[in-house]
């Protein structure tokens, strides 16, 4: 038995947002481990364009590993001199077969790394580099809710949104469902501490929701205080299928459907 329980049935699911590299473990151990819990796929996302080019190498040598590319809204700031060079350069990752999604990328105003205009201005161009490659936009939101959606609906979004670590409460949900925007939850969903979450998991409509680890951070109970990994977003699943009313293999089913529907082909 893995930590993460035992496999989640046929179709398995997917770890739409992971940080391999900061991992530091040995990728085909990472993948071995996911698959035995069932988890079939990762998404391994970059914060900035030394992360977001490994992204792109991790996933151009491993099957079943995609990638997402972007500065992470803490880190514009360190590389606003160099906007233009650095966007640019994100955007020819972001073009790549197996990047599927630009991110993450957004706003945070929990932290002050970072001016929040600055952040702004970056949101805008990655929002601009997402329609212009045709893929996903993965979103780091946190205290930021009403300025996000805002950014998003004046610069117009592209076809795929994705909420990425969803922070909201039902009322965002459902304007995020309004909007088509998919929601991923990740291992916070399970803390005790979490019911305004859990109460937006269930809100969500099932064809708007995929499951994450952001690993190695929020690893779910009953791991929380381990390093988090792709395997353990089985966790986050068997939730989700509890807080939507669903048997564990149709929610499964249904985040394998929404993922090749958003990011695939697989």
């Amino acid at each position: 038995m893995t930590p993460a329980g035992e496999a989640l049935p046929a179709p398995g699911a997917f770890d739409s947002h992971t940080h391999l590299d900061i991992m530091g473990l040995p990728v085909p151990g990472v993948l071995a481990a996911a698959r035995a819990a069932g988890i079939r796929r990762v998404v391994t996302v970059g914060v900035d364009l030394e992360s977001s080019r490994w992204s792109a190498r991790c996933a151009d040598e491993h099957d079943d590993v995609y990638a997402a590319v972007a500065v992470h809204p803490n880190d514009t700031g360190a590389v606003d001199a160099d906007r233009d060079a650095v966007l640019a350069a994100i955007e020819e990752l972001a073009a790549l077969p197996k990047v599927r999604a630009v991110g993450e990328t957004g706003l945070d105003y929990y932290r002050d790394y970072s001016d929040p205009a600055v952040q702004r201005d970056w949101f805008r161009a990655h929002i601009g580099i997402a329609k212009r490659t045709g893929k996903a936009l993965m979103i780091h939101d946190r205290d930021a809710h009403a300025d996000v959606l805002r950014i998003l609906e004046e610069e117009g979004p592209p076809e795929t949104v994705i909420f990425h670590c969803f922070s909201g409460d039902v009322p965002m949900a459902r304007r995020c469902a309004e909007a088509g925007y998919l929601m991923s939850f990740a291992g916070n969903v399970t803390f005790a501490s979490a019911r305004p979450l859990r109460d937006a998991a269930a809100a969500a409509p099932p064809d708007l929701l995929l499951a994450e680890t952001d690993a190695p951070f929020l690893t779910p109970v009953p791991h929380r205080g381990k390093p988090n990994s792709p395997a353990m977003a089985a966790h986050t699943v068997r939730l989700l299928a509890s807080l939507q009313g669903m048997d564990v293999a149709e929610m499964c089913a249904r985040i394998t459907a929404t993922g090749a529907r958003v990011l695939g082909p697989w």
